[in-house]
């Protein structure tokens, strides 16, 4: 917890409750469930929490924005983000159900009311248009950007940063970025300039505008 007070310093009270209680949910889950590296478990809030709020650094959210998290896995970084904006909406994604399974339980256990966690891909999910999409690490730009693109209100009133898709990538994200046709409209913020912390060396948020 050490490592995200020194990068934030506006909680309120529920929030530093929720982000307290992540270390022991997920230990207890991922040794039932294998939703996070046994590596990184101990490193839970640099790797994953405070990498999931670089999102936010980038860009925070207004009030009453839908967000969808491709892909979410064991909830990052949708449940970090959650934390952070109680007053707006996500949705989290996953094709795998025993890591929404977790992603239900400690969503439940903290007390967050902003979430809802569907088992699915995220190209399966119809009726439903999003403010942004976020993901950590889970396909090519391109991909993500074909999967989402068609959800995605168009518009800028609902976050910093007009309406679209914010990703967590990491190395040499150059032959990527032109594969995935979004050379011209891709954006690309480094994390490690952000948190300057050695794990974060060759991270990067990327940023798609609708």
């Amino acid at each position: 917890m050490e490592i995200i007070r020194k990068y934030f310093d506006d909680f309120t009270d529920t929030q530093l409750q929720q982000l307290g209680q992540l270390e022991e949910l997920y230990k207890d889950w991922n040794e039932k469930i294998n939703v996070i590296s046994r590596k990184d478990i101990d490193s839970l809030y640099e790797k994953h929490v405070l990498h999931s709020l670089a999102i936010a650094a980038v860009c925070s959210f207004n009030k009453g924005a839908q967000i969808v998290d491709i892909g979410t896995g064991g909830g990052f970084p949708g449940i970090p983000l959650a934390i952070l904006f109680p007053e707006v909406e996500f949705l989290l994604s996953d094709s795998i159900g025993k890591k929404i399974k977790v992603v239900q339980e400690v969503a439940a256990a903290i007390g967050l009311k902003n979430v809802t966690a569907v088992h699915s891909r995220v190209e399966e999910i119809k009726g439903r248009t999003f403010d942004f999409a976020v993901s950590r690490a889970v396909a090519p730009l391109g991909d993500l950007w074909q999967w989402v693109n068609h959800m995605l209100r168009k518009g800028n009133k609902m976050g910093e940063l007009p309406n679209g898709l914010i990703c967590l990538k990491g190395g040499d994200l150059t032959a990527e970025i032109k594969a995935s046709g979004l050379y011209d409209k891709a954006q690309a913020w480094s994390v490690y300039d952000i948190f300057p912390e050695p794990s974060f060396q060759e991270k990067f948020v990327i940023y798609v505008p609708k």
